[in-house]
């Protein structure tokens, strides 16, 4: 919901409007994305009160002149940096989502979501290749097979090039190496816990977090090689884990839907709340989201209670802390 991508029967400019001024303004983006669930049918009205709907910018200066007066949606995907959802418009001469539109979109949910899933597998497996070797070199991680005491004993190509840049890894006698010095006291510890067995580690692996000299946050995720069929993909080289190293972005709870369950709050103060960092002040949130300034001030005043914040920018530095991907102690 945060753009939209029309499959037709739209006016490609309120398309482009919705895009460029609007898509900040929906008032139902919040509740979507910590109420729904994948694969779920929900109608706009679900979302939000009928009447802020009525009153909300969005209704009035973009849905209301193309007669849209609600929708029907599928959740397709959600993390903690992305939500997607398929959205069907309900024109007001069709009238609200009723149960037989709820029904119709309940039929090809689980299509959309398998072509999501599927998606999801080729783009992290994009083709097989003739080799490991090859399709290792193909991954856009860096990925290291490293023995006991951190010597690389292979890389592919995005791994070497991590190592010529000196960004984030370097390369000291051989060794696999973090320019976080933190991070690389911890990636040893766990090299040679590795060369112990899957138990000690854990058989699903670890992750490290990774800083750059720039403050961009990676991750280094490191599997054990020494147990089970994983052996065999190590016993040539004498590596105990392979390690990839890619960007931070983790699979977690959305930060909204965190923020929401730590401090307890409604999904009415949680839309003044975002409105409120992304938008402005109580005079500017108020015809957003289609509710009085006073209104507004009520819920700001609890949102405040509840996070233990007195100022708007107390509250901003809040959620920010809950968008990072991965929040230091």
């Amino acid at each position: 919901m945060r753009s939209f991508n029309s499959l037709g029967g739209d006016d490609p400019y309120y398309s482009r409007l919705y895009n460029e001024t609007y898509v900040k303004l929906n008032p139902a983006v919040t509740t979507a994305v910590i109420q729904t669930k994948i694969g779920e049918v929900y109608a706009y009205l679900d979302l939000l009160p009928q009447d802020e709907y009525r009153r909300s910018r969005l209704y009035k200066e973009w849905a209301a002149p193309q007669g849209y007066i609600d929708s029907v949606l599928v959740t397709l995907d959600k993390s903690a940096t992305s939500f997607a959802a398929v959205v069907v418009m309900r024109h007001e001469r069709h009238g609200l989502v009723d149960a037989a539109a709820r029904w119709r979109m309940g039929l090809l949910a689980p299509h959309f979501c398998r072509a999501v899933a599927i998606g999801k597998v080729i783009d992290l497996n994009k083709v097989e290749a003739a080799s490991l070797a090859d399709a290792l070199d193909g991954l856009a991680a860096g990925m290291f097979l490293v023995d006991a005491d951190a010597r690389v004993v292979h890389a592919n190509t995005r791994g070497h090039a991590m190592i010529t840049d000196g960004d984030i890894l370097k390369d000291i006698g051989g060794k696999f190496s973090a320019m976080d010095l933190r991070a690389d006291q911890s990636l040893r510890d766990v090299f040679a816990a590795a060369d112990a067995g899957d138990a000690a580690v854990g058989a699903k692996g670890i992750a490290v977090p990774l800083m750059t000299r720039d403050g961009e946050r990676w991750v280094a995720d490191v599997l054990p090689l020494t147990s089970g069929a994983r052996r065999e993909a190590g016993a040539s080289y004498a590596a105990v884990a392979a390690v990839f190293v890619r960007k931070a972005a983790l699979d977690l709870p959305s930060p909204l839907q965190t923020l929401a369950e730590l401090y307890k709050l409604t999904p009415a103060e949680l839309r003044v709340a975002m409105a409120i960092i992304e938008i402005g002040g109580v005079p500017d949130v108020a015809p957003v989201l289609g509710i009085s300034e006073t209104t507004v001030k009520t819920h700001l005043q609890r949102v405040f209670e509840k996070t233990g914040t007195n100022r708007q920018a107390d509250l901003v530095k809040l959620v920010a802390g809950f968008m990072s991907p991965l929040k230091q102690e």
